[in-house]
C-alpha cells in the first residue's frame, strides 16, 4: 500500500473490510486498554486529540490486571509500590478529564485506509470507526482464557462450562467444580464456598502457582470441610459431571451443575496479523521518533512494538506513548505548529484537566 508521500510504507494491503454504515469518527483510535493504552489516551488528551478505545477484555488494565492483579510492581516512576489493578485505577483517574470512549468485550477486526486518508476500523461486535490516527497498545495481543484439553467439551460453553466468569453470582446454590491451580482459580474457589452448595478444586499436581497466604487459605477450608480437593486432570466431561484421571491412573467421576476453568491466560496476536502491517515475530516495528509503523497514522507502542534496544516495560512504553501522540500532532492538525506546553504553568492544560483555580 502507498502511503500519502507515495512512499511504499506496508508490507502488504491493508484489509478491506466490507461496506459499515454510520462509522464512529474520532481523532484517534486506541487498541488497547492497558496501561500504556490509558497513558496514551492521557497524553492525546493533553494534546486536545480526541480518542475511542477499543479491548477485547471485559475492562480497563489489560495485562496487568490480568495477570498480575494484585502482585506488587515496584518499578513505576514515582510510585514506590503499586498493583496491575491499582496502578490502572490511577490512570483511569488520571485520564478521566479528557472523556475517552470505552469498548469493551470487542476485538478490532480490520483495518483499511480510505480514499482521504483517514483510517477505517471494524470490530468484532460489528462496530466502526473512522479515525486518522491508530495506536495499537495491544500488549502481546487479545488474552484468551487456556481451554480445557478434553474433547468435544466447547458445546458446552457458556451453559456449564465457563472460563475466568466475571461473577460468582450464577453459582449460588449449585455443585462447582473449579479446575486449575493459580490465584485466580483459588481464590474463586475460596470465594465459592460462601454461596455455592459444594465446591471441589482440581489439580493436576497437590502444589500451586499461587500466593502463600492463598495456599493457606485454600488448605483451612478444606481441613474445615467446606471445600473439597482432588489431585488429577479431566478426561472427559458431558455437562453433568466431570471425569479425571488421578495420579495413580484411577479414574473419579465428579457430578456438577457447573465447571469453572480457571487454567490462566494466553495472548495471541489475533486479527492484527491480518491487517498488512510488517511484522517481526509477531510485533510490529516501529521508529524511534513517532513510534509509528510504516503504514503513516498507525502508531504502535508499548510490548505490541519492536525497534532496537526494545525493552518490555512498563515506564518504556509510557515514553513511546507520549511521542507517539506528538508524532500524531502532523496528521490531526496539518499545518498547524503544536506548543509544547508544561503542566505545572500552562493555563489552557489546567481547564483541560479540570484544575483550573485549584491552585
Amino acid at each position: 500500500m502507498e502511503g500519502q508521500d507515495g512512499q511504499d510504507r506496508g508490507a502488504g494491503a491493508l484489509n478491506q473490510p466490507a461496506a459499515i454504515a454510520a462509522p464512529i469518527e474520532t481523532d484517534a483510535l486506541i487498541v488497547g486498554a492497558g496501561p500504556v493504552g490509558l497513558f496514551q489516551a492521557f497524553q492525546l488528551g493533553l494534546l486536545e486529540i480526541s480518542c475511542q478505545i477499543v479491548d477485547a477484555l471485559p475492562a480497563a488494565g489489560g495485562q496487568c490486571v490480568a495477570l498480575y492483579g494484585d502482585k506488587p510492581i515496584y518499578d513505576i516512576p514515582g510510585t514506590p509500590v503499586t498493583s496491575g489493578r491499582d496502578l490502572a485505577q490511577s490512570l483511569l483517574q488520571q485520564v478521566a478529564p479528557f472523556k475517552p470512549q470505552f469498548h469493551f468485550g470487542e476485538q478490532v477486526a480490520t483495518l483499511a485506509r480510505e480514499a482521504d486518508g483517514r483510517l477505517l476500523l471494524t470490530t468484532s461486535a460489528g462496530k466502526a470507526f473512522l479515525a486518522k490516527t491508530v495506536f495499537i497498545a495491544a500488549g502481546v495481543g487479545a488474552f484468551v482464557p487456556k481451554r480445557i484439553a478434553v474433547e468435544g467439551i466447547a458445546q458446552f460453553e457458556g451453559s456449564s462450562l465457563f472460563y475466568h466468569p466475571d461473577s460468582l453470582d450464577r453459582f449460588a446454590g449449585q455443585t462447582v467444580v473449579v479446575n486449575g491451580g493459580d490465584d485466580i482459580a483459588l481464590e474463586t474457589s475460596i470465594a465459592l464456598t460462601a454461596a455455592a452448595k459444594q465446591v471441589t478444586l482440581v489439580h493436576r499436581r497437590d502444589g500451586f502457582q499461587a500466593d502463600e497466604a492463598t495456599v493457606a487459605a485454600m488448605r483451612a477450608l478444606v481441613t474445615e470441610g467446606k471445600l473439597a480437593f482432588r489431585v488429577g486432570q479431566p478426561t472427559a466431561f458431558d455437562g453433568k459431571q466431570l471425569q479425571i484421571t488421578t495420579p495413580d491412573a484411577t479414574t473419579v467421576d465428579l457430578p456438577l451443575d457447573a465447571l469453572v476453568a480457571c487454567l490462566g491466560i494466553s495472548p495471541r496476536l489475533g486479527p492484527i496479523a491480518d491487517w498488512g502491517l510488517e511484522l517481526e515475530r509477531k510485533q510490529v516495528p516501529v521508529d524511534t521518533e513517532k513510534y509509528e509503523t510504516r503504514e503513516r497514522g498507525v502508531f504502535a507502542v508499548g510490548d505490541i512494538n519492536t525497534y532496537p534496544g526494545k525493552k518490555k516495560l512498563i515506564v518504556c512504553g509510557f515514553h513511546e506513548a507520549t511521542l507517539a501522540a506528538w508524532g500524531a500532532t502532523a496528521i490531526v492538525f496539518p499545518g498547524k505548529a503544536v506548543p509544547l506546553q508544561y503542566t505545572t504553568t500552562s493555563t489552557r492544560l489546567h481547564e483541560l484537566l479540570g484544575v483550573a483555580g485549584s491552585r
